[in-house]
């Protein structure tokens, strides 16, 4: 019977596994089996892990500090019973420098090695005592070689000479133990895949539910026209964006338009709302975790940059992360690394960066409430979002766009927007920008009877300090009708002061104290030419 006991029932039993913490070991406790066999060992080629280097009996004479030679299975029985088996992956020899020694130098080479009597060569020993007491008498290594890439090394450290027949054996049980072990990282590969883009389908499942979209950018006044143009340049970079504006100024909307212009379109867009993200779990939602890192850690999961890999990441509200959290994610930005909570194997990624908040982050930074080197890096390329008051000439075009969305979602024939609505809306100052004119219009469009509209629009008057004096000093309270014609008239009388002039600091716009955008729109809506 050959040294290594039956070699076919092990290649049958080899070839029943699919997955690495199941062949391993498995290898080398059947090769074990045979009394001759004093150690069985399969080291695989892998990058060092953190502090591996500085705790490594070898290191140094490692000349390549990339890649390593990891134990990762052991089997065997001392001579004296009473000792503990070899089964540990620590130790002394738990990593070779590729090229030291016998096992790196087989895995530096390619090439079988046989030593029929370690009594003869002693510099290949190196633990010399240990050879000497265990009786071992002979060593044959194998690498672990797939489509000409060598995985790693089999050794096998015998208390008889290993005869030809055996060392064949060997070699076709390596070949297919490298085999087997290259088709359970394709299926490991291919099951953290699949694992991943269960949680992007799932992500983007819940995007798709959840997120209130404007749609496709609406409008055509000059402040709009200015954001797309700033699209248009940064989208096809690579460079992290800051968006900044009032809340509901569409600065989500703007993070998807750059990422659907961008390079990067085929690739996950994923938001993280900082604000939503309690304290404790930060680190979990941006990084990931392992199973069991912490109470509640049921399974491995993976955070938002791994799954933005190759995308880009929209980070809303960036302001609200907390300080203490800031500089880890500051590494992350600079040097595309990370490591899962409770693991220390380090990842790398590839993800471009979008923030946004309605903060002024650079007063932030000022009064120390937000790390400065972390808003440098963010602020790449800083974007300002007009509010929707410096843009009322877009009122028009995004009342329309939301009634003909919301009449198609209620099955509804779509309101129809008149003059009166629209001047209403116009003089309306939207502190809630955008998302507050899609509310508003919404309910509107629900309670609207027969198609006929009845905005429902707060009393901006009722903010203003209530009056003290006598009911006899007030002035009487003027009609809708009447503000209008003296709306118009102020507007009248300001172009003819002017001579119907309109930009300039001698200008209508000036005179009045509006911009002089805003003034046309005002202009178009009472019907009033220039000139006349």
């Amino acid at each position: 019977m050959p040294l290594v006991g039956d070699p076919k029932r092990i290649l049958l039993e080899l070839a029943g596994q699919h997955h690495l913490p199941d062949l391993l070991p498995l290898a080398v406790r059947r090769l074990s089996e045979s009394p001759e066999i004093a150690l069985v060992r399969i080291w695989l080629l892998l990058p060092p892990l953190a502090n591996d280097c500085g705790t490594c009996r070898l290191a140094a004479e490692c000349r390549d500090r990339e890649r390593c030679l990891h134990l990762v299975a052991s089997a065997g029985r001392p001579l004296d019973d009473s000792k503990s088996s070899w089964t540990g992956l620590d130790g002394s020899f738990r990593r070779f420098p590729v090229g030291v020694r016998k096992v790196g130098h087989i895995a530096l080479t390619g090439q079988s090695l046989e030593v029929p009597d370690l009594s003869c060569d002693w510099e290949w020993a190196a633990n010399p005592d240990w050879v000497r007491d265990e009786q071992i008498t002979s060593f044959v290594g194998h690498p672990l070689i797939h489509r000409g890439q060598v995985l790693g090394v089999l050794g096998v450290f015998a208390r008889e000479h290993a005869g030809d027949a055996c060392i064949e054996w060997l070699r076709m049980i390596t070949d297919h133990l490298a085999a087997a072990i290259a088709n359970s990282r394709a299926l490991d590969e291919i099951e953290s895949l699949k694992k991943k883009l269960e949680l992007e389908n799932e992500y983007l499942r819940e995007e798709v539910r959840s997120s209130v979209s404007f749609g496709e950018m609406v409008g055509q006044s000059p402040a709009l026209q200015a954001v797309v143009r700033q699209i248009d340049l940064v989208a096809p970079t690579d460079s992290t964006v800051l968006i900044q504006g009032e809340s509901g100024t569409g600065k989500e909307l703007v993070a998807r338009e750059i990422h659907r212009r961008s390079n990067r379109a085929n690739r996950p867009l994923i938001k993280v709302n900082c604000a939503a993200i309690s304290h404790e779990l930060y680190e979990s939602e941006f990084f990931g975790h392992t199973k069991g890192a912490f109470t509640g850690a049921l399974r491995d999961r993976a955070g938002r940059f791994e799954l933005a890999d190759g995308g880009t990441l929209f980070l809303d509200e960036i302001g609200e992360i907390p300080l203490d959290l800031q500089a880890k994610l500051l590494r992350v930005l600079q040097e595309g690394e990370l490591e899962r909570v409770g693991e220390e194997r380090t990842r790398r990624v590839n993800v471009r960066i979008i923030a946004a908040t309605n903060r002024n982050l650079r007063k932030e930074a000022e009064a120390g409430r937000f790390r400065q080197d972390l808003y440098y890096r963010l602020s790449v390329f800083p974007m300002e979002l007009p509010s929707l008051r410096n843009r009322i000439e877009d009122i028009p075009v995004l009342a329309e766009h939301f009634l003909q969305q919301f009449a198609r979602r209620l099955g509804r024939k779509r309101p129809r927007l008149s003059l009166a609505i629209v001047q209403q809306l116009q003089r309306y100052s939207w502190p809630g920008n955008v998302r507050e004119l899609q509310h508003v219009l919404e309910r509107a469009c629900i309670v609207a009877p027969e198609g006929r509209l009845e905005l429902d629009l707060p009393d901006e008057t009722a903010k203003s300090p209530i009056a003290t004096s006598p009911p006899e000093s007030l002035e009487r309270v003027l009609t809708e009708s009447e503000m209008r014609a003296s709306e118009s008239g102020n507007l009248r009388r300001a172009l003819e002061v002017t001579g119907g002039k309109i930009y300039g600091p001698d200008g209508a716009a000036a005179l009045i104290g509006l911009k002089p955008t805003t003034l046309i729109s005002r202009l178009k809506a009472y019907g009033i030419t220039v000139g006349k």
